[in-house]
């Protein structure tokens, strides 16, 4: 299946350091168009296109806008999350090296649709190197004057994997430690400095152009009733072409990682992250969509040559080193299981740790303060439902 490229379309067609090459391919039309428009019109066209959010949770963006549009006071904010802290994603990475412009144009069109005048990107600190493009691209805007009464900043992460979190994210733009807040309320209502404020993904942002451009029934016609447009994954692990993949929503997984990514002999299948779930090779005919799995759009492949218990105890390691510590379940639960699974690896695991791992995880998922603590246990879970063997051949005496 070939891929059908909506966020990616500039991408190698663009000098990203230049706006003209921008603008030869219809750049800043849809902000003008959108201009044209009365703010509650860019919002309805949002909606019809179904189209979700791309940094994992999926809330429908329309929605999301109209939130903050609908809430009371004249300071408002948005914000273009560039954090990309998930383990195994670098798509966004990709789309502002290739396409920095869309991403400026995306955001000026959420400003006006919700009512605010300051914009923000949350750059991930690791991409420091983005920075001055990034900058490039807002300096050559304001001058074409497209950001006329909007204002763009880029503010840095300090490496924390929390921070991809919108409430834990917000926390750090205003200079604090990033931790997740207790909701609610929400963004919409009391979000940056306490005002309303739309948080949107890179890639969720990329898509707005093209919807006010196209229609919000053209970008409806693509995917599934419940999963709308194109998604943009981070391919990786055991296969042959690693890279950036942009699919219709509702495709084969199999059309992505055997097709475009050449893997073979596939042992299992990470979709989302560190957070996100672990199928088996049996399940590879999966449809690429939210009601099935997705999560931030990371794939990582494992072969046969790897092992259950060491890939999901590093995983787990790192979710223990990266929890902000502010809420126990999080916390301590997380350090619990690293020590549990490290036993498991050393083949000194005890059999009623199965259990208690189980009866953890869901505990963790209902009480956790953010989506860290609450999908920590997604691949644990899988993995003692697809691959028990393995557990049980770590436990002592097996």
């Amino acid at each position: 299946m070939p891929q059908e490229k909506v966020v990616l379309r500039n991408c190698g067609a663009i000098d990203p350091a230049d706006i003209k090459t921008h603008r030869a391919r219809e750049g800043f039309k849809a902000l003008e168009k959108a201009r044209g428009m009365t703010p509650e019109e860019v919002i309805s066209e949002i909606k019809t296109s179904g189209l979700r959010g791309r940094g994992g949770a999926g809330f429908p963006c329309g929605i999301k806008w109209e939130g903050a549009r609908n809430s009371p006071g004249d300071e408002k904010y948005v914000i273009g999350n560039a954090d990309e802290g998930e383990v195994g994603t670098f798509k966004d990475r990709y789309i502002i090296q290739n396409d920095p412009f869309s991403l400026v144009e995306g955001l000026a069109i959420a400003g006006y649709a919700v009512g605010a005048r300051q914009g923000y990107i949350y750059l991930r600190w690791e991409y420091s190197y983005l920075l001055d493009l990034l900058r490039g691209a807002i300096d050559q805007a304001r001058a074409a004057g497209y950001l006329d009464g909007f204002r763009i900043e880029v503010r840095q992460g300090a490496g924390a994997y929390v921070c991809g979190e919108e409430s834990a994210l917000m926390e750090s733009v205003e200079g604090k430690r990033g931790e997740a807040r207790y909701r609610p309320p929400f963004p919409t209502v009391a979000g940056l400095f306490q005002k309303p404020t739309t948080i949107n993904n890179v890639e969720t942002l990329m898509n707005v152009a093209p919807i006010v451009l196209k229609g919000g029934a053209w970008y409806a016609g693509m995917g599934t009733e419940r999963s709308r447009g194109t998604k943009v994954f981070s391919v990786s692990g055991d296969v042959a072409r690693p890279g950036v993949y942009e699919m219709v929503l509702g495709s084969p997984l199999r059309e992505l990682v055997e097709g475009l990514a050449g893997a073979k002999d596939i042992k299992m299948i990470q979709i989302g992250g560190a957070t996100g779930r672990i199928i088996p090779y049996d399940q590879i005919d999966a449809p690429l969509a939210f009601e099935s799995y997705l999560g931030a759009g990371a794939i990582t492949v494992y072969n046969r040559s790897r092992g259950v218990l060491e890939i999901v105890g590093r995983t787990m390691e790192f979710l223990a080193e990266e929890s902000c510590g502010k809420c126990t379940p999080c916390r301590q639960g997380t350090e619990w299981l690293v020590e549990t699974l490290d036993r498991f690896r050393r083949g000194e695991g005890a059999a009623r740790d199965i259990g208690y791992m189980q009866v953890l995880a869901d505990t963790m998922a209902l009480s956790s303060l953010c989506g860290l603590g609450q999908a920590a246990c997604s691949g644990l879970v899988d993995t003692l439902k697809y691959f028990r063997d393995d557990y049980d051949r770590g436990i002592s005496g097996k």
